[in-house]
């Protein structure tokens, strides 16, 4: 197992967590005031990098927790 898998997760986890809540705040017309920025370039790319910052927190947590030495348990 990774030495670093828990920290990892926890990057992925936040990662996921901050895109889901700002995509969701975006619906309702609000926004984090630290990722004001995703906005500059307009609502379409806006929404994709929030999709993004979800789908790459989910692969974080996915690979963090994977035992790529092939070990079987017990």
């Amino acid at each position: 197992m990774n030495k670093n898998s828990g920290l990892f997760s926890l990057v992925g986890f936040l990662l996921a967590g901050i895109g889901f809540m700002a995509l969701v705040l975006s619906v309702v017309g609000a926004q984090l005031s630290f990722l004001m920025w995703i906005d500059a370039g307009g609502a379409f790319w806006g929404f994709m990098i929030r999709i993004l910052m979800i789908l790459v927190g989910i692969i974080i947590i996915y690979l963090a927790q994977t035992d790529f030495e092939g070990k079987n348990p017990g």
